[in-house]
C-alpha cells in the first residue's frame, strides 16, 4: 500500500518541519519506507497557486510524503497522521512492489525478505 500525504512544506511541528515528523514517526513505527518530495508548483483547498517561478509565491511550495508498507501497518500508522496534519490531502493507493532492496544488497524482491509475491 502507498500512503501519500500532501501538505505544504511550510507546514511545522513543535517549530519542525511537519514532513520531517511524519518521516521519522513512520520510520519509529517500523514501516518498510519514506520519501520527501519537493513540488514546484500547486494548489489544494485553498485554491491559491504555489510556484517556485515567482518569489511572491515560492514561500509555500508543496511537499508529499510518500510512505510505503502493507496495508495493515499503513492503515494501523492513520491516527498518526490525524494527530499531524491538520491541511493538507492524505491519499492511499494499493501498489505493487517490484524490488526493495538495502544499499548493502539485503533484502529480496520485496520487503522483509520475501519472495516476488511479497506484500509488502
Amino acid at each position: 500500500m502507498r500512503l501519500t500525504v500532501l501538505i505544504g512544506e511550510s507546514d511545522t511541528w513543535h517549530h519542525k518541519p511537519l514532513f520531517t515528523e511524519i518521516v521519522h514517526r513512520a520510520h519509529r513505527a517500523g514501516l518498510a519506507g519514506a520519501s520527501v518530495f519537493h513540488g514546484v508548483e500547486g494548489f489544494g483547498a485553498s485554491s491559491r497557486i504555489h510556484t517556485s517561478r515567482l518569489l511572491s509565491l515560492s514561500e509555500d511550495l508543496p511537499v508529499a510524503v510518500v510512505v510505503i508498507d502493507t496495508e495493515d501497518r499503513i492503515r494501523a500508522f492513520l491516527p498518526e497522521l490525524d494527530e499531524l496534519v491538520t491541511e493538507g490531502l492524505v491519499v492511499l493507493d494499493p501498489c505493487e512492489v517490484i524490488r526493495y532492496t538495502g544499499r548493502g544488497g539485503s533484502g529480496g524482491a520485496a520487503a522483509g525478505g520475501q519472495d516476488g509475491e511479497g506484500q509488502r
